[in-house]
């Protein structure tokens, strides 16, 4: 029998299971390919046809895109639900205007995300709702105040009668709202003297946690946010799951005499990478990983110290990079840079059917049995 969700969040019933699942747009169908190996993987493992993600992990969490998949799986959705779904949104939302450039308007229009996430999730399903069957974070963040917000839906959080009470699909599309393709979401909140103060919500990968797997593995771990999980290799478990990696490099003489707006967002994108590559070093030092991937030349795969080090936790990382070397060595796919950075486009829909095909192949070859170890096993 499936456990409640009050078992998944007590801190004492058994070792804990988190999910995490990256931001980036369109690139998300690449992320539910990953999903879906999971989900097959574990189905055979436990013999149940029917085993849904939220039956398995304890502690779902998402970022922008993320946070779709991560709020439709803690709510009961199977992988090939969520597909639908997210080809559908894709297909609506992403639907440019002349008059809408990101410049003086959003690029895009966020009605057709909020009706799908309506009819799928239900308008008036709460965070803290009994229809989320699971722990559920969703990573957001604060514009008007420039503070990261991680929404979650535990009893025992100091905010828990606040945030327990939005409206799910609204801080699923608050995490979404990435600045200059949706508007913000306002969201009405409690200010510290208790008045009702609205606050313009942006999203999650504004913040250093579009990869959000540092900030659950705080989530669960740290006391002030309530779940208070044991640590331990034994005792924790983080799966996480990307969007695809792309890097665009310049010639030293192309910076140089690059528009001062054009550096300015160069800079912007370089210090999200940077983020991101802090948050898996951060990772494989302070868990046992099962993954190592290279983080850069000096300190290469932290291998060494991850064993040496705390090990908080069992950490696998799944992503894919897209270059032009790595997809032809890794998955046997031949694509120019320029393809490549075709594909790498956050808001084209028509590269769903090829992003899909790429996270299937590396999910294949990525996912492995032993990175779910039996002491995780579900009784």
């Amino acid at each position: 029998m499936p456990k409640t969700k009050q078992q998944h969040l007590d801190r004492d019933a058994g070792p804990k299971r988190i999910l995490a699942l990256d931001g980036g747009g369109i690139r998300g169908i690449l992320t539910l390919e990953y999903v879906s190996a999971i989900e097959a993987m574990l189905r055979k493992r436990f013999g149940k046809d029917d085993l849904l993600l939220c039956d398995y992990f304890d502690l779902i969490g998402g970022t922008s895109t993320g946070s779709i998949i991560a709020a439709g799986l803690a709510c009961g959705m199977t992988v090939d639900a969520l597909k639908k779904l997210y080809r559908g949104i894709g297909t609506d939302i992403f639907q440019e205007s002349f008059w809408r450039r990101g410049l003086l308007a959003p690029k895009f229009n966020s009605d057709a995300l909020q009706h799908a996430l309506d009819a799928q999730l239900g308008a008036d399903t709460a965070l803290g709702g009994d229809y989320v069957r699971t722990g559920l974070m969703i990573m957001t963040k604060r514009l008007d105040t420039g503070s990261p917000w991680p929404l979650h839906n535990h009893p025992d959080a100091p905010y828990a009668r606040q945030d327990g009470a939005l409206r799910l699909t609204q801080v699923v599309r608050a995490s979404t709202a990435a600045p200059t393709y949706f508007k913000p979401e306002e969201i009405k909140i409690s200010a510290r003297d208790g008045h009702t103060v609205s606050g313009a919500f942006v999203d999650g990968g504004v913040s250093p946690f579009n990869d959000p797997a540092l900030q659950l593995l705080m989530l669960a771990s740290l006391h002030g946010h309530g779940f208070r999980w044991h640590g331990g290799k034994d005792k924790l478990l983080l799966i996480s799951a990307g969007t695809g990696v792309f890097k665009s490099t310049f010639s030293t003489d192309q910076i140089v005499h690059m528009p001062a707006a054009e550096q300015g967002v160069r800079s912007l994108q370089s210090l999200m990478d940077d983020c991101g590559r802090l948050n898996h070093g951060m990772l494989q030092w302070l868990t046992n990983c099962l993954t190592p991937w290279s983080i850069d030349r000096a300190v290469e795969d932290m291998a060494a110290d991850s064993q040496g080090g705390p090990q908080l936790a069992t950490y696998a990382r799944y992503n894919v990079l897209l270059e032009t070397g790595w997809l032809k060595t890794t998955v046997a796919i031949d694509r120019t840079p320029e393809a490549l950075a075709k594909i790498a486009a956050m808001d084209d829909p028509s590269n769903m059917d090829e992003l899909a095909e790429i996270g299937a192949l590396a999910a294949k070859v990525q996912i492995k049995p032993e990175h779910f170890p039996p002491a995780f096993d579900i009784k």
